[in-house]
């Protein structure tokens, strides 16, 4: 095996086959038991062997220790197990020299779950090492049985041939099947390895054209900005004892170009600075938020936040952190309290954010009153996204502000 997903993978396999096998052979032996005649001996070393060797499959199947002791040879011992004691038990642990219909087909399936094993897991070179051992495992435990040079031997010898044949026909078409998976698997890898150096690349091309964007508009504004100002207050200079009213005059539109030229480049700052949910992501962005508004206000704070939460899309995360920030905000200004809750919880559903607080409360109006003015907001963004949001508060009792959104898969 060659990862641990696939020591994973070949467990699971071996469960299912295995479960498979012990259910199989109470089958047969339920059958062969009401067929079997009064004159033949039921075949109970036959079942018995078989039964016993699932058993210790399925054991090692589920036992991890013995799974990493073993390594890469543990499928190849499992393949063993299910080849050879089948085969042997089919011959010698019969009543009869040559064994029945039944017991024959219960070995062949036996010996076809062992194939799929190693065709799924191996290149072709082991599944016809497989097929030609089977045969000659096969071949030696019937002379042992019968004897060589008797009719009933080259009749179970031309069994075991065709046996063999139709083992190596399966083991190729399953091994090219599964050639082409991995061809396929290595294909999807490449594509996606070939698809995130891609994204990176777009990152990059695209930050480094924000920068370059920023530069211009810094450029256009301060840069203008500063150089028009130094021209006129130079001007200024030169007229202040020769015109002080033409002076004058180019002060105050020096000082209007400078306020100008501030507002345009704190708008260009603005815009250079990121918001907190895509500097922390909303779990650490809510966090910080609400301790640092309980340190502020001096609040006993009962935080708890799932981490992680689903993916969301941006307009979900920026409804659910700016909701928490004006519920936590009323609760610092207005409410009088003591103690602040905040939670977020996540599940297959939706999202979920609780504020609540031990304040003064209020009592809520059917439309929104002055003194409110944030719950309109917080309704408005909550309609935004899909959201409810409820409020319950009450004089003297607190407030309590719930917003549930549903379906919020990215």
């Amino acid at each position: 095996m060659k990862t641990t997903e696939t020591n994973v993978s070949v467990s699971q396999l071996l469960r299912i086959a295995v479960g498979l096998w012990l259910g199989y052979l109470l089958v047969l032996a339920v059958i062969d038991w009401n067929i079997t005649p009064p004159n033949r001996q039921f075949a109970y070393g036959y079942y018995v062997g078989n039964g016993l060797t699932a058993l210790i499959i399925l054991g090692l199947a589920f036992w991890e220790r013995g799974q990493e002791w073993l390594g890469r040879a543990f499928l190849p011992f499992i393949i063993i197990l299910m080849t050879v004691l089948p085969t042997v038990s089919k011959y010698l642990l019969t009543p009869e020299s040559l064994p029945g219909p039944i017991i024959s087909v219960g070995a062949f399936t036996i010996l076809l779950i062992a194939l799929v094993l190693t065709a799924w897991q191996y290149s072709w070179r082991p599944v016809a090492f497989f097929c030609l051992g089977t045969a000659l495992i096969s071949g030696g435990v019937l002379m042992l049985a019968i004897g060589p040079w008797d009719r009933a031997f080259f009749f179970e010898l031309f069994v075991i041939l065709i046996q063999t044949m139709s083992f190596a026909v399966v083991g190729y078409f399953i091994n090219a099947l599964m050639t082409q998976l991995r061809i396929q698997q290595d294909t999807l890898e490449q594509a996606n390895t070939q698809l995130a150096h891609y994204a990176s690349t777009l990152e990059h091309l695209t930050i480094s054209r924000e920068r370059n964007r920023m530069a211009r508009e810094l450029h256009d504004t301060l840069a203008h900005t500063l150089s028009a100002l130094s021209v006129q207050l130079e001007t200024v200079k030169a007229y202040w004892n020769v015109d002080s009213t033409a002076a004058q005059t180019m002060l105050d539109r020096s000082l209007d170009a400078t306020r100008s030229g501030l507002q345009e480049t704190r708008r260009a700052l603005k815009s250079l600075r990121a918001s907190p949910l895509d500097d922390l992501g909303l779990t650490l962005a809510l966090t910080r938020m609400a301790e640092s508004a309980a340190n502020r206000a001096n609040l006993t704070l009962d935080l708890a936040v799932s981490d992680p939460i689903p993916s969301l899309s941006p307009d979900v995360e920026q409804c659910i952190y700016r909701v928490a920030q004006e519920a936590v905000a009323n609760v610092t200004h207005h409410a009088n309290a003591h103690h602040l809750k905040v939670q977020l919880t996540a599940n297959g559903h939706g999202v979920s954010l609780l504020v609540q607080d031990d304040g003064r409360g209020f009592k809520p109006q059917p439309t929104v009153q002055t003194e409110h003015f944030g719950l309109a907001g917080m309704r408005e963004r909550a309609d935004l996204v899909g959201g409810q949001l409820a409020i319950d508060s009450q004089p003297g009792r607190g407030t309590t502000i719930r917003l549930t959104i549903k379906d919020v898969d990215s």
